[in-house]
């Protein structure tokens, strides 16, 4: 049952991958991520090169984040001008993030920085997103009246120009910051494989203070453009995209996003953002304590660097 991948020059087990795009596809619908960060420390586990994996599950990504639009849309839960706005950011980004991409690999610290990027982000993240969720649900437990959330936006947001009417997240804001996060999605999606969403969604509920119920169909949206951009870089630049990989997890990622979608409306917000943070947070972990563990082969060349 196994298929050799040409470009990552490997041998998996294909059931297995589309079994693995299904999960990840699953869990994208549910929280609305993109899921890359769960799926390229896989990846990388079944012997696969970091710099393909994370540049051949982008694919994945998109899939399954349109998969989720689509059952969000439906709902008229998504925000399109403000995704738009982030999208745009997120080109930029990726442009940015893809020639980084490339001089890293050129000087063979790719693989390092992405498993630093992992570590960092997904760690810090990761522990905020389970503190917060854990103290609310400790708070419910216990009968305590929920603490009353500040709802007032940050005062610096309305002293930037460029201001635009956002009616179905309720904003009239600058469009600085959506653009802002756009740029640092589209170079995180270069660099990790990942759509952003598991900070994005944290910034626009607590810092742009967007409605709730359209927070996770936006943030989809904009991950479809960013991550499809960058996956057509990566693989025209630096020549790092598997497409039987990446057909293999498109394949279970749409199915699995529509049944994480249909789930998402069963479960609490602070349990939902408590199992997301321990996800979060052991990936993190996991891809740190990587660079403490010493390698079978200590002089690999990865395939392409040179091209």
């Amino acid at each position: 049952m196994d298929m050799y991948l040409p470009i990552a020059e490997v041998s998996v087990n294909w059931p297995l991958l589309i079994l693995l795009g299904a999960a990840v596809g699953f869990v994208s619908g549910l929280f609305g991520i993109g899921g890359g960060f769960l799926m390229a420390p896989v990846l990388i586990f079944m012997g696969i090169p970091p710099s393909v994996a994370v540049a051949s599950q982008a694919s994945h990504v998109v899939a399954s984040s349109t998969s989720g639009v689509i059952r969000y849309s439906s709902q008229g839960a998504v925000d399109f001008r403000m995704g738009g706005v982030m999208a745009l950011g997120g080109v930029a980004g990726a442009l940015l993030g893809v020639e980084l991409f490339r001089y890293l690999r050129l000087l063979g610290q790719a693989d390092l920085v992405v498993a630093l990027s992992y570590l960092a982000f997904l760690g810090v993240i990761g522990a905020l997103m389970l503190h917060e969720s854990l103290t609310e649900i400790l708070r419910r437990r216990r009968g305590e009246p929920a603490r009353r959330k500040d709802r007032r936006r940050p005062m610096w947001l309305y002293g930037l120009p460029w201001k635009v009417r956002f009616p179905k997240s309720g904003l009239y804001i600058s469009a600085i910051p959506p653009l802002g996060l756009g740029v640092f999605a589209g170079v995180l999606s270069a660099i990790m494989g990942v759509g952003g969403g598991f900070i994005l969604v944290p910034v626009m509920l607590y810092v742009l203070r967007m409605k709730a119920g359209v927070v996770v169909g936006t943030s989809l949206f904009q991950i479809i453009i960013t991550t499809g951009v960058t996956t057509i870089l990566q693989a025209g630049r630096n020549q790092t995209v598997d497409v039987v990989l990446s057909t293999l997890l498109l394949l279970g990622g749409v199915v699995g996003a529509q049944w994480g979608a249909r789930m998402s409306g069963r479960f609490r917000a602070e349990e939902m953002r408590a199992a997301l943070g321990f996800i979060v947070l052991g990936v993190g972990l996991y891809m740190g304590l990587e660079l403490f563990v010493r390698p079978s082969d200590l002089f690999q060349l990865a395939p392409g660097v040179g091209n």
